[in-house]
């Protein structure tokens, strides 16, 4: 499947290099492109138009406010689309490309390694196009799970945004342990290690957060004093404030 890309952004290139294979690439910013495409030694294109040409599938990784102006060369020629463009649901884009197969995906960050979540709403005419083998494709960056439109804007503010967020969470940590002596490399690595393993256990033991922080906190322990400083300095509280914010912005578009 020869894949195709207009935009050549952050996300995109995560996506792309996850893929690992040659894409064809068009971005406004011709420098852009031409950086994306020799990564993952595809070639850059001059236009959009060139892209849904030479390929079986073209993502549009534009930004919201250029969509109808990225269909101007696609549409009609693109034989299937695939989008991560933010807060552009699929009604919209099928607005736009007509009759065409729309799959839209919201990736995070970490696809680029594998390791990413690919949030997935399929369009009316998904089955019509090749609907299991971009599944299998994207799986290799990921996670991949489908789910209702509805939910992509709370779900965009815990699995797109949350690495952001968990990287603040790292910052802070070791730049506590620091404060103590510690390298602040190895303390980075240590709060890394130790979010990595975490992960991995919850995952293997049914995603029971509660039971892990019990399991951790022994009552009238240090463990379990620290936490209550936690939600004290209101931990919580921050957390439900930033998902708002971001839920509220996604869907006030």
């Amino acid at each position: 499947m020869k894949i195709g890309f207009i935009g050549a952004g952050s996300m995109a290139t995560a996506l792309a290099r996850g893929l690992h294979e040659p894409a064809v690439v068009y971005d406004p910013q011709a420098i852009r492109a031409e950086a994306l495409a020799t990564q993952v030694g595809g070639e850059a294109l001059d236009s959009g138009q060139a892209v849904a040409e030479r390929s079986d599938v073209v993502v549009l990784a534009h930004k919201p406010a250029h969509l109808k102006e990225a269909a101007e060369g696609v549409a009609g020629r693109a034989k299937a689309i695939v989008s991560i463009v933010a807060a552009m649901p699929i009604e919209r884009l099928e607005e736009v490309y007509l009759d065409v197969p729309v799959y839209r995906f919201i990736p995070n960050i970490p696809v680029e390694v594998g390791r990413g979540v690919l949030c997935y709403v399929a369009g009316t005419h998904a089955a019509d196009g090749p609907e299991q083998e971009l599944l299998q494709l994207l799986g290799r960056c990921g996670t991949v799970i489908p789910m209702d439109e509805p939910l992509l804007e709370p779900a965009t503010a815990l699995m797109s945004c949350g690495p952001a967020f968990i990287a603040l969470v790292v910052e802070a940590m070791a730049d506590a342990g620091s404060r103590h002596g510690l390298d602040p490399d190895l303390a980075r690595r240590l709060v890394v290690e130790t979010m990595a393993g975490s992960a991995a256990f919850l995952d293997a033991t049914g995603l029971d957060a509660e039971g892990l922080r019990t399991r951790v906190a022994t009552p009238g322990g240090l463990t379990e004093r620290g936490l209550k400083v936690l939600e004290d300095k209101g931990l919580r509280d921050a957390f439900d404030g930033a998902v708002d914010l971001v839920v509220e912005a996604t869907t006030a578009k």
